[in-house]
C-alpha cells in the first residue's frame, strides 16, 4: 500500500509540476514577445537615427541613372602650412580633377535641369573650384570621401534638388 501512495504522490506532483510549467511557459512567451518588440522598436528608432543623420541614400536602378561628366579642371591648391620646426612644403600644387555626375531620369527636376547640363556646367566648376582651392593637397589625400560629400551636397544645393545623387570625384596632383 505504502508504493501505490508513494506513486499516486508522485503522479499528482507531476500533474502540479506540468500546469505550473504550462502556466510560466505562456507567462514566459507572452512576456517574451513584448521585450522582442520593445527591442525592434528600440533598433528601428536607432537605424531611423543614423538615417537621419547620415541622410538616407537613395537607390536609383541603372537603367535610371544618366551621368554628366566634367573633366579636367585644374584647381591650385593651398599651399601647406610649415610643420612644426620646419618650414613645410613652399611648393605650389595643383589638383586636375574629373567630376562625373550621376542623376535620376524619373526625378521631377531632371526635365528641368539634367538634359541641358552643358549650360549649367560653369555654374558647377565655380562651386566645386572654390571648395577644393581650400584645401592643401594633404588634406585631400587624407579624406577624398569628405571632398567627394561636400561636392555632392553643394551641387545639390546649387540646383535646390537631390536628382544629382552621386558624384564620383578623380584626382591627379601635380
Amino acid at each position: 500500500m505504502k508504493r501505490n501512495l508513494i506513486s499516486i504522490v508522485i503522479l499528482a506532483l507531476l500533474i502540479v509540476n506540468i500546469v505550473l510549467t504550462a502556466i510560466m511557459m505562456f507567462s514566459v512567451v507572452s512576456t517574451n514577445k513584448k521585450t522582442a518588440a520593445l527591442v525592434t522598436d528600440i533598433t528601428s528608432a536607432i537605424h531611423l537615427d543614423l538615417e537621419s543623420e547620415q541622410g538616407v541614400k537613395e537607390t536609383v536602378p541603372m537603367e535610371d541613372t544618366m551621368t554628366y561628366t566634367i573633366a579636367d579642371m585644374t584647381i591650385p591648391l593651398k599651399k601647406s602650412e610649415a610643420a612644426e620646426g620646419g618650414e613645410g612644403d613652399n611648393k605650389e600644387h595643383f589638383a586636375l580633377l574629373s567630376l562625373t555626375l550621376s542623376m535620376n531620369s524619373k526625378h521631377e527636376d531632371y526635365k528641368s535641369y539634367g538634359e541641358d547640363m552643358t549650360s549649367r556646367e560653369e555654374l558647377i566648376k565655380g562651386k566645386v573650384f572654390e571648395m577644393v582651392s581650400h584645401h592643401t593637397k594633404e588634406e585631400l589625400q587624407a579624406d577624398s570621401e569628405a571632398l567627394r560629400e561636400d561636392i555632392l551636397k553643394t551641387v545639390q544645393e546649387l540646383f535646390n534638388s537631390d536628382f544629382i545623387f552621386d558624384v564620383t570625384v578623380r584626382i591627379l596632383y601635380q
